[in-house]
Parts: structure tokens; C-alpha cells; sequence
């Protein structure tokens, strides 16, 4: 309540990517000195029955940081230390580049929505490596998944040489890797979903993959279901470890504010496709495909909507943003009391069960299909 009603308000007269960046610049000198333990210490949640190893990976909890915040593996000991169970960091792209021009961020507090046309900023895989080099062993407590991007610069055709050299140069400090072809701010970079274009990329990165890192596919909500259906064809061809779903959307839908700004929508007017996407994949991917959702996250209400409809793992970003860094502490202990209040052994009994998920809701106070 404080961060809504004191610091929110005050953090939101200031340009949206200069805020970020001094948040980003304190994390990074905190996650550089003991700070990020104490952080640590008393917004930490673990418990057995959040826990859970999918594709041979590890979470202390269901509940990551989705790419885009700490796109350069900045300050990921605090991150971690908020609690959430995996931090995923990029995108990151083979050569440096700087993004699109600014301003590129707006915010729309009234509908708890970003939208961005940042266009794959990063200081390349090179640095991103050397940043994770500098940390040491127990600093970065949780799963940490590498997204990797297109660079701006590669033509479409070269784009798997691009994501190759992204993932050679960092496998060794990434517990999976994202691979995203589902920006929408990137030229002809959502091309790489078709099937084609997919199945080659896909392909050619498994060829390349010799330590077998669990690879994990990032699609568009803006996807139809026909073309959803390629992409579980091809993502189980290509013996892809999980699918996120979903990135930004060029749609306005749900959105109340009036805006002419270009770019990819994030947050609570999201969160209504994401659900459909996630339903869908679940009732048509084989059921040892793993779901990550991601879109209009910032309650556990949100997260049991998703369980309920199969997904397994859950990412935010903007819930934060709107939310504030106690977000995380909060979700994780609803979500323990929900496992107290029904006697729960784990949270993953909750998924695909949308009767006892909407149970759940409601002992929460609110309704899982409320803001839908």
C-alpha cells in the first residue's frame, strides 16, 4: 500500500527508461555489496511445497522475473533476493546495440499497463558474459534462464549464426535459455515464428546445443490458434524443454487509456489473451511440454488463474513495476497459505484444477476470472 499510494506516485513523474535505470544502478551497487543478503534474509519464502525440477531444471518457487528488466545481468543477486524463484535476464544479443531510439517506454498506471518499443537494447553477449563472470559462487541464488534475441543488424536469413554465437558464449552460466522470436519491436523479427523459419532455428541451435541446456521457446499472444498449433509441432520436434507464453502484443484491447504509441503491450490488459493462449497450449501441447506464463501477473489470484488453466512456472515484469518489489514476498506467501487452507502436499496440485483454483481465489478475496 505504501509503494501504490506514496512511492509509486512520486516514481511516476519521472521519465519511465531514467527511473528504471537509477533503480537498475542502486541494484547493482547493493547486489555488490552484503545489502543483497539481508534482502534476502527476511523476504526469503522458501518451502518444499513451491519447489519443483522441470526439463532437469531446479525452482525454489513457481515465480520468475520475466527478461527485460535486468536485460544486461546487472543486479541479479537482488533480484534473486526479492524471492522470486527464477530470474531471467536479456534479451541479449550477439553484438552490442543500442535499441530504438528514446522515449520508449510509457506507462499507464489506471490500466496497470507498459508499453515499449525498446527494441533489444544490450550491451552484447560478450559483456553479459563478463558481468557474470564477476559473480561468485551462492551470489546469484536461483535459476538463472538466459533470453537471447536477434541483433538488429543480422538479416533474417543469418538470424541462427546470431542466436548460435549468443548461446555459445554464455551456456556455461545459464541454467536454460529463452529464445525469442516474439518481439515485437525487432524488423521481421516475429518472421522466426512460422513454421520454417522456426523449424531451422530451432534446429541448427540444437545442433549447437552439445551440453544439452534445456531450451525454452518465447511466442506472441497476437499468435492465432492455427498458428499456435505449428508451433507445438515444431516445438516438440525440435525437442524444445518449455514454451513461454507469451511476450508483449501489438493490440490495444483492454486497454482504456487513449494512446498513439507504438510498441509491445505488457501488463493487466494482457492478462485476458495470455490466459487463452496458456488454455490452449495446455488442452493441445503434449503434456510433458511444460508452460511458462507471462502477462497481467501481480497477485497470486493471477498466478492461480494460470495454474488452473496448466501452466507450471509463471513470469512478471510490469506487476512489478506496478506492484513494487514486495510483490514477490507477497504472491509467495498467498500462495503457502492457499496450500495451508486446503492441505495442500504441493502448489503443482493446483494445476489444471480450475474448480479448486477458483476455491482458492475466493479465500483470497477475489475471484481468478474477476479482472478478466
Amino acid at each position: 500500500m505504501v509503494y501504490r499510494s506514496l512511492i509509486r506516485p512520486l516514481l511516476f513523474r519521472f521519465d519511465s527508461e531514467s527511473i528504471h535505470h537509477s533503480t537498475l544502478s542502486l541494484s547493482k551497487w547493493i547486489s555488490s555489496t552484503p545489502l543483497w543478503r539481508a534482502v534476502d534474509f527476511f523476504l526469503k519464502r522458501e518451502d518444499s511445497r513451491l519447489a519443483q525440477t522441470l526439463f532437469g531444471v531446479h525452482f525454489k518457487n513457481p515465480v520468475g522475473l520475466a527478461a527485460g528488466f535486468d536485460k544486461d545481468a546487472l543486479a541479479v543477486p537482488l533480484l534473486a533476493a526479492l524471492g522470486f524463484g527464477c530470474i531471467e535476464i536479456g534479451s541479449v544479443t550477439a553484438v552490442a546495440q543500442p535499441g530504438n531510439p528514446k522515449p520508449r517506454i510509457f506507462r499507464f498506471p489506471e490500466d496497470g499497463a507498459l508499453i515499449n518499443r525498446m527494441g533489444f537494447p544490450s550491451a552484447g553477449a560478450e559483456a553479459v558474459l563478463e558481468h557474470l563472470k564477476r559473480y561468485q559462487k551462492g551470489d546469484i541464488r536461483c535459476t538463472l534462464g538466459i533470453n537471447i534475441g536477434k541483433s538488429k543488424i543480422t538479416p533474417i536469413e543469418k538470424a541462427p549464426d546470431d542466436y548460435i554465437s549468443s548461446f555459445a558464449k554464455l551456456r556455461t552460466f545459464g541454467d536454460y535459455f529463452a529464445v525469442n522470436v516474439s518481439s515485437p519491436n525487432t524488423p521481421g523479427l516475429r518472421q522466426l515464428q512460422e513454421k520454417g523459419p522456426l523449424r531451422e532455428l530451432l534446429a541448427r541451435l540444437q545442433e549447437a546445443n552439445e551440453t544439452e541446456k534445456p531450451l525454452l521457446l518465447k511466442i506472441a499472444p497476437d499468435l492465432e490458434f492455427s498458428a499456435l498449433d505449428d508451433v507445438i509441432e515444431v516445438a516438440e520436434q525440435s525437442r524444445i524443454a518449455a514454451i513461454i507464453a507469451t511476450n508483449t502484443t501489438f493490440s490495444r484491447e483492454r486497454l482504456t487509456a487513449t494512446t498513439n504509441e507504438v510498441g509491445g503491450m505488457s501488463g493487466s490488459p494482457l492478462y485476458a489473451r495470455s490466459l487463452q493462449v496458456v488454455e490452449y497450449l495446455s488442452a493441445h501441447a503434449p503434456k510433458n511440454l511444460p508452460i511458462v506464463a507471462v502477462g497481467g501477473i501481480s497477485s497470486a489470484v493471477h498466478a492461480l488463474a494460470y495454474f488452473s488453466r496448466g501452466a507450471q512456472l509463471v513470469q512478471l515484469y510490469t506487476g512489478l513495476i506496478m506492484e513494487g518489489p514486495f510483490v514477490v514476498s507477497a504472491l509467495l506467501r498467498d500462495l503457502l497459505n492457499v496450500c495451508d487452507r486446503f492441505s495442500l502436499p504441493h502448489i503443482c496440485d493446483l494445476r489444471g484444477n480450475k474448480e479448486l483454483c477458483d476455491e482458492a481465489s475466493r479465500f483470497l478475496g477475489s475471484s481468478a476470472t474477476e479482472s478478466l
